[in-house]
């Protein structure tokens, strides 16, 4: 198994302490900030699985690249997919939502 941990700054005075592991095509990511403790997954983690280095406060802001290069035929790769397809799917709907609202207020007015 692989482990890398990072402390990021978040809006607490303490660092988060953030750890991800690989074993084969499963990789855990794990993060002391509250939502993270909850089963929610944190802005920390999705920060970092996308590359960002800003809140990161060890002196490890490189191995970034290395948990990027555990995503690929991961479990977390399959299912950021299958999120980002919600996302997509998502404002999609908002959009078709507010143009609706716009068309029932145009057809009140005339």
């Amino acid at each position: 198994m692989d482990t890398i941990k990072f402390l990021v700054q978040g809006s607490a005075p303490e660092p988060y302490h953030v750890t991800f592991t690989k074993t084969k095509s499963n990789l855990n990511a794990f993060c002391t900030y509250p939502a993270g403790d909850n089963g929610q997954c944190c802005k920390h983690r999705f920060g970092l699985f996308s590359g960002s280095t800003k809140s990161i406060v060890s002196e490890n802001k490189d191995d970034v690249s290395i948990i990027q290069s555990w995503l690929p035929g991961s479990d977390v790769e399959a299912a950021l997919k299958e999120m980002a397809e919600a996302e997509h799917e998502s404002d999609l709907a908002k959009k078709r939502l507010s143009l609706a609202k716009k068309k029932v207020a145009k057809a009140m007015r005339s």
